[in-house]
């Protein structure tokens, strides 16, 4: 392995100079608080003599990070962990729209654990290696508290299974016992050495699931999709190889995929992503030191990143972050990212009335348990300058109820310098308006720069929750792409009211496209463009030369006037250079009606035929 030091200057280089007790005192914390003393909201962390207008570095070796990160050692009882992970679980059982917010993380060694993931809750080992922390029994996620259809006692509906995550760990079910992730949009299974008898992506029966994603992880039993109507699935092993599809199963550079077939069954396999960086991650040094791992980008990449040890990046001292815990500002955030300092967010919603201004090549914002940060003055929630290497990953992106233009934006208008040495990436990047409140956003995500990769995008206007309605969380846009070179690999995007995609840069490549039309237009003559009847979710403007998209697919249910049509799900010059590989649409119980899949190509969906293929175009 090549871990490089990080080297962001001469201030940010020094470590708090630590006792000896405050090692021991990290080594021997268990359960939740490990090792923490709260600062004042918005306080700095540490106190090392800096000048005033200097943040003091952070205390790597005991870190603040939050009230809800919960940190376990080997010494810790099992009894203990259970019960905490546990009353996780009951907290989080149903609190879809919830405030709470939970990091669950394991220092190297061996546990015992049954982990019944919930919303808004991150399981993560904090070895540099995914086996330096070893689960015997479960992390796993059911389909047990939403019903389904006609029968309200039947609880095996898996399609609001959002927002949680496992990651940098192995897990090693019982003999005999299977692994169940039956989950949909944002729940990321990352990094992960699953040895079980199989992976089961459903309840099992046959419950609804729509959508999941998996990358850079190891499982050693088949993985059986079962009712999974999609599934994204990027540069893993998979040992027992992969049983059923139903409309868009996408491989990339994945060892022991099914080979490529489409429509029946819908197996989409690529033998390896072009570009691509793994998720940077939370770990602890031999000497109890907390650090990120930023991986190293890879290129023409198959298989795992650590399949041969530990993969390349650059390891940062946590000293060299700031941790942003519950009750913190956006002005003493904005301070650190002006110093040069990296970000971690602990779990947490946080109410920002300031952009976020990422302007220092190479930082990194990571978030803890899913943390969320709310914009309260309509304002941009995450801005990052047109600068190399920049990483953001882990964070959902909540609209506030006055209307920002743009959620985060990648790169400001006319970006044009070239990062393909070192390119910013997003991972694990959320988006959401409406659902926990009424929220307004006319674009979620606008990249300008050029080169970004984009890994695990989940862009959602709310379809159920609070503030829900036409007039109420209205968002025009998910995804806008103005910048060349562009790739993204697991690209959700739901119920927008214009394009759900709209790319203008050239070379764009998309890996893995999954989409929902709005559910609610309340008439066709409100919800059309121009002479055209409804929106294409993915349109490639007219002036663009070439792009790619590879397993894309969008539905229709317009539940509020059924008689609503749309022309096309993916509008695209018709011209050599854009070209399109495995495409489906279908009209959700047949409530809706598509006209053709990709301009005047495919078939009709309506009541009376509910899918439509397309093997590629032109």
């Amino acid at each position: 392995m090549q871990e490089e030091p990080s080297t962001r200057g001469p201030a940010l280089n020094r470590r708090a100079a630590l006792g000896g007790a405050a090692a021991v005192a990290l080594a021997a914390g268990a359960g939740v608080g490990v090792g923490i003393a709260h600062a004042e909201p918005g306080a700095a962390q540490g106190d090392c003599g800096e000048p005033p207008d200097v943040l003091p570095p952070t205390d790597a070796y005991a870190p603040d990070l939050g009230p809800n990160t919960h940190v376990f050692g080997p010494s810790t009882p099992a009894a203990e962990i259970q019960s905490t992970v546990d009353a996780i679980t009951e907290r989080m059982l149903t609190d879809q729209f919830g405030r709470e917010r939970h990091a669950v993380l394991f220092k190297p060694g061996t546990y015992e654990a049954d982990i019944d993931l919930r919303f808004y809750t991150q399981v993560a080992g904090l070895g540099l290696l995914p086996g330096d922390v070893t689960i015997n029994g479960h992390v796993r996620v059911e389909a047990d508290w939403l019903g389904q259809g006609d029968d309200p006692n039947y609880k095996g509906n898996a399609t609001q299974n959002f927002w949680r995550s496992v990651e940098n760990l192995a897990v090693r079910n019982p003999g005999g016992q299977i692994a169940r992730w039956a989950v949909s949009q944002a729940a990321p299974f990352r990094r992960v050495d699953l040895q079980t008898l199989e992976m089961h992506l459903w309840d099992g029966y046959q419950g609804w699931a729509s959508g999941g994603y998996i990358a850079d992880s190891r499982i050693s039993g088949a993985v059986v999709s079962g009712s999974q109507q999609q599934f994204f699935t990027r540069n893993s092993r998979l040992e027992g190889g992969w049983n059923g599809s139903v409309w868009n199963m996408v491989f990339v550079g994945v060892e022991g995929a099914p080979a490529d077939h489409f429509p029946d069954p819908s197996h989409t396999t690529v033998d390896a992503s072009p570009v691509i960086r793994e998720k940077p991650f939370l770990y602890i040094a031999d000497d109890g030191e907390y650090r990120v791992f930023k991986p190293a980008i890879r290129r023409a990449a198959s298989g795992l990143s650590w399949g041969g040890g530990a993969p390349e990046g650059t390891s940062i001292s946590l000293a060299e972050c700031y941790v942003v815990v519950p009750g913190a500002d956006a002005a003493t955030v904005n301070r650190a990212l002006a110093e040069g300092r990296h970000l971690l967010f602990a779990p947490g919603v946080y109410e920002f009335d300031q952009t976020l201004e990422v302007t220092s090549p190479g930082t990194v914002v990571l978030g803890l348990g899913l943390a969320t940060i709310i914009p309260t003055a309509g304002q941009t929630a995450v801005a990052v300058a047109d600068v190399d290497g920049v990483v953001l990953a882990g964070l959902l992106i909540d609209a506030g109820a006055s209307e920002s233009e743009v959620l985060v934006q990648v790169g400001p208008h006319g970006s044009s310098a070239d990062h393909s040495a070192d390119p910013v990436s997003l991972h694990d990047l959320f988006a959401r308006i409406g659902g926990a409140h009424a929220g307004k956003a006319a674009v979620s995500l606008e990249i300008n720069s050029r080169h970004v990769i984009a890994d695990h995008l989940w862009l959602w206007r709310g379809d159920h929750g609070e503030g829900i309605g036409w007039t109420v969380n209205t968002a025009a846009n998910g995804l806008v792409v103005n910048g060349d070179d562009v790739t993204v690999y697991g690209l959700f995007a739901e119920h927008y009211q214009e394009h759900q995609v709209i790319w203008a840069g050239e070379r764009g490549r998309t890996y893995f496209f999954q989409n929902e039309m709005p559910y609610d237009p309340p008439d066709q003559q409100t919800w059309r463009e121009g002479p055209a009847l409804g929106w294409a979710s993915y349109k490639v403007d007219d002036g663009v030369a070439e792009h790619a998209a590879w397993g894309v697919a969008g539905y229709c249910f317009f539940n509020a006037d059924p008689a609503v049509v749309c022309d096309r799900v993916f509008e695209v010059p018709e011209t050599e250079g854009v070209r399109f590989t495995h495409l489906a649409a279908v009209s959700l119980g047949g409530v809706g009606t598509i006209r053709t899949v990709i301009n005047d190509r495919g078939d009709q969906v309506d009541e009376s035929t509910f899918t439509s293929y397309v093997v590629r175009y032109p």
